[in-house]
């Protein structure tokens, strides 16, 4: 994506069709994001014991908790890993062969530079969150990743407790971020009010948490694969950005896909082989 790549949606915009139908009630939104958050834990359970022939899921579970405890990783991340990674060959010794591990890439100026090498995953999405939030003048905002065809919320601030319980999970396209998503391209809404990206509901949910404004950034790392997306919040409609302001956000972004994109590629697969391993022993 460009620097100078954005879109703005405005109250004229029709290409996104509109969903008007009302949304779940808290306790089925609870229930849906109980649900949604183990899916990928029991698939993760279900491939693990089939594989190595485990005594039970639950043996399987106690591998994952260790592994991510072991690497600093949330649960969740390893277990959409375990479902997104081909799996190791027959028997082998090694999950991943061969494999070079590389230097985690600069966040200058999200990070400090004596954090950088022993940064986090949620250190730098709250960084960057950060970051953005300066560059956009604005004390609300969040930060959500790419997994399994959804976004999840990772990180959030200045934002009430049914906005974080609405979008816990995004998985329709009648939002910002979803767009954002899409087309790999920043996303102004002007107005949350007008702009018709927005199902009833969801435009509910978001100007009861008093934002009228919302700027959504994709975060793209290795061969354009979507990470997640990071949006700030305003408590009045907005008339745009600089083009400092958005060249500055895309930089950000840009940084930060780039060190999520590593991330994957070493810290989570070094917590795969170590599932591995430690599988394989108990086999």
């Amino acid at each position: 994506m460009r620097e100078t790549d954005t879109r703005t949606l405005s109250k004229h915009e029709t290409a996104t069709p509109r969903n008007d139908a009302r949304g779940p009630q808290d306790a089925d939104l609870a229930l849906r994001n109980r649900t949604l958050a183990r899916t990928a834990v029991s698939e993760a359970q279900g491939i693990l014991t089939q594989r190595y022939r485990l005594p039970s899921q639950e043996t399987a579970f106690g591998l994952l908790r260790l592994a991510s405890q072991r690497h600093n990783i949330k649960l969740h991340t390893l277990a959409d890993a375990v479902t997104r990674v081909p799996g190791p060959d027959h028997d082998a010794a090694l999950w991943f062969p061969g494999r070079a591990r590389t230097s985690a890439p600069p966040l200058t100026p999200i990070l400090p530079s004596g954090q950088r090498s022993s940064a986090t995953q949620g250190q730098v999405l709250s960084a960057t969150l950060k970051r953005v939030l300066e560059i956009t003048e604005t004390g609300m905002g969040n930060v959500q990743l790419a997994e399994r065809g959804l976004l999840r919320l990772e990180k959030h601030t200045g934002l009430n407790r049914r906005f974080t319980d609405f979008f816990t999970f995004v998985d329709h396209s009648s939002t910002a971020c979803a767009q954002a998503a899409e087309n790999r391209a920043q996303v102004t809404v002007h107005d949350v009010a007008t702009a018709p990206v927005f199902d009833t509901e969801s435009r509910h949910v978001i100007l009861q948490a008093d934002s009228r404004a919302c700027h959504s950034i994709p975060l793209v790392g290795h061969r354009g694969a979507l990470l997640g997306v990071i949006s700030s919040h305003h408590r009045h409609p907005l008339s745009g950005f600089t083009r400092a302001q958005l060249n500055s956000l895309q930089s950000t972004a840009t940084d930060a896909g780039r060190w999520l994109s590593w991330h994957r590629r070493t810290i989570v697969l070094d917590a795969l082989e170590h599932l591995h391993t430690a599988a394989r022993q108990i086999t």
